[in-house]
């Protein structure tokens, strides 16, 4: 395994040889292959169903997953999916999604699909890639999945065979024999052929693919970005960029001793290349606890004995997940863990002391993209960690901080703000989305593609995300288009003009909330405004936590809404509040432009403060933040 604590390591990878030169698999199925050969018994995949420690679990062995994979592409094959047809998968965290998306990424092209998604997104998304196969789950208690597939499917005529996975297979005695006689009905109005998952699957050969996969790199997977609008963005994301990741945590992170617990969804590309494609090329073992991972029943209460129960080496997480957890004492022994490693949005100072003085445990926070077939940059597992970076850019992976100027891009210096713009193996240059009019004007200098994210590379080589050029708001590692809670909110007769921002949240990192200017002369009540929002906005997590009316939003010169003066207001409103709720004798005296850091709160005190109580209160949000006076 090679050190990675410095950028003085990373250099030395690089200085190896070309990553092009680097022998490594070509297919995902070649990678699988040498890791049973590898490590034929030792485990690969864990899953329980229920969250209490004790619970039964099911784990598959390398060999025993190669089987499942090699069976399932089979079955893709048999019908009608080849190299350039989809797969698509609507399913909660099990063994069968990891068996599927890497089956559908060997037989054609994978498509994992978000279940919290409404069914007319689903099928927004079914129609875009022209998926042939779904894999979803059969009616089950206490699951909206399979109506929603159905509801779905019936808008996407392009389906054409729907394999259902039954998660009764995990159930054992009386909960088992109830499963049936508890099932909700499912109303299909479509014409895809249904199919049970396993007795399909089981049916196909398991030693040996009965096709030849093609030689040649090529598209394997396809990843929705957003969600919350019907017309959905797709990153297409070839072979080499999944070994690639891949290839990243097997060589500077994980062996095969590590066990690797992740509640995150197989949906998301944090779980899908950093966890399952680098487990996939170290040997490590994957435990997903729950179909809903963090957000299952009893999660969070029984997490510290999951995690002694796996003797889990490394927690994958999110800060969201973190604040949860850090409400719960640590009533287990976890001192097999050796790192949490946190992505999907900012992490708070206060939460990362708060985890290490809990755990003993360091989170290394790093940054990527589903764009890019995801990882960036990490802070150093052995290394400097620089709280509220994101650590240094990996290797075979070129950053640059750009500035547009004149039609052309200007490289920014040190500490000086501009769009992160990247160039690795993961970034299919021209090409990332499946609508050539969405690649328009992406990349910098026709290799570089431009994030959206604004930023900062320091003199030590460490990256620093300041804002967001695209002004997404990322609730708890959520993207959600402020669009879609403008254009709800211009629909009320008496609004004139919206602008939808995400205002600091100590738990999610942003909320939406919106700002609003009535027409000349209108009278309308707040109540009225946030019951049209949530009549109008499809996703509930795009509802907005707050509206505010403005008598003018604040504009340019040439009439554009400024936001940032918004943000502004929301961070003030935002943190006094939160001053205020606690006792606390501060307040937000203005909140400034830094040319480092981007927005940040001057906090004053209103008489005599307890200065460390304000410290451990604001150092729960991820926006900076310093004394004056």
């Amino acid at each position: 395994m090679a050190r990675f604590a410095s950028v003085a390591d990373r250099d030395a990878v690089e200085a190896e040889m070309p990553y092009a030169e680097r022998q490594v698999p070509h297919t995902v199925y070649q990678a699988l292959t040498e890791t049973r050969d590898r490590h034929p018994q030792r485990p690969a995949i864990s899953f329980q169903l229920f969250s209490d420690p004790k619970a039964p679990a099911r784990t598959l062995t390398w060999t025993e997953l190669h089987e499942r994979v090699t069976e399932t592409a089979n079955l893709f094959r048999s019908l009608g999916v080849g190299p350039d047809d989809v797969v698509a998968y609507l399913l909660p965290n099990c063994i069968e999604a990891p068996v599927v998306l890497l089956a559908g990424a060997t037989a054609g092209i994978v498509n994992p699909i978000n279940p919290l998604l409404e069914p007319d997104h689903i099928a927004a998304i079914l129609r875009e890639t022209g998926a042939k196969v779904l894999v979803t789950l059969k009616s089950f208690p206490k699951s909206e999945v399979a109506q929603k597939a159905a509801d779905a499917v019936a808008q996407a005529p392009n389906v054409q065979t729907v394999l259902e996975v039954d998660l009764r297979g995990y159930l054992t005695g009386v909960k088992r024999l109830l499963v049936p006689l508890m099932r909700p009905k499912v109303t299909a109005r479509h014409h895809a052929k249904v199919m049970d998952f396993d007795a399909a699957a089981s049916a196909q050969k398991h030693n040996r693919l009965t096709f030849d996969e093609p030689a040649e790199d090529r598209v394997a997977a396809f990843f929705h970005t957003g969600g919350t609008t019907g017309m959905p963005k797709v990153a297409q994301h070839k072979q080499s960029g999944m070994i690639y990741n891949g290839w990243l945590g097997g060589t500077l992170l994980f062996t095969e001793t590590d066990v690797l617990m992740c509640p995150l969804p197989m949906f998301h590309v944090f779980a899908a290349y950093p966890v399952l494609m680098s487990c996939l090329m170290s040997g490590a073992q994957l435990v997903m606890p729950t179909p809903a991972g963090y957000r299952g029943e009893g999660v969070f209460d029984n997490f510290w004995k999951l995690i002694e129960r796996w003797q889990a080496t490394f927690l994958i997480t999110v800060p969201t997940a973190i604040a949860a957890l850090m409400q719960r004492p640590v009533n287990a022994d976890v001192s097999s863990l050796k790192t949490a490693i946190s992505g999907s949005a900012p992490l708070p100072i206060e939460l990362y002391n708060r985890f290490k003085a809990a755990t003993g445990v360091e989170i290394a926070e790093g940054y990527g993209l589903t764009e890019a077939t995801c990882l960036v940059s990490c802070n150093p597992i052995n290394g400097l960690k620089k709280v509220g970076s994101v650590g240094i850019p990996l290797p075979h992976t070129h950053v640059r901080i750009l500035q547009r100027r004149n039609g052309g891009f200007h490289e920014c210096a040190t500490d000086e703000i501009g769009e992160i713009c990247v160039a690795n193996p993961g970034v299919f240059e021209g090409s990332t989305y499946t609508e050539a009019d969405k690649n328009h004007d992406l990349f910098a200098e026709s290799r570089f593609l431009r994030t959206g994210d604004l930023g900062r590379m320091d003199a030590d080589g460490y990256l620093w995300i300041t804002g967001r050029a695209k002004d997404l708001i990322i609730r708890g590692g959520h993207n959600i288009d402020p669009a879609e809670i403008e254009d709800a909110l211009l629909s009320h007769p008496k609004v004139a003009a919206v602008a939808a921002i995400g205002q600091p949240d100590s738990f999610a990192g942003e909320l939406p909330c919106a700002y609003v200017e009535l027409i000349a002369g209108a009278e309308v009540g707040l109540d009225e405004l946030m019951e049209h929002a949530r009549t109008h906005i499809h996703e509930r997590a795009a509802v907005p936590k707050h509206v505010e009316i403005l008598p003018e939003l604040p504009k340019t010169t040439v009439g554009k809404i400024f936001k940032p003066d918004l943000r502004k207001l929301a961070i003030r409103r935002v943190y006094d509040s939160a001053l205020a709720e606690a006792g606390l004798a501060a307040e937000v005296g203005e909140v400034v432009d830094d040319r480092k850091r981007g927005l940040v709160a001057h906090i004053r005190p209103k008489g005599q403060v307890d200065r460390s109580a304000v410290e451990q209160l604001l150092g729960q949000y991820a926006l900076p933040w310093e004394w004056v006076g």
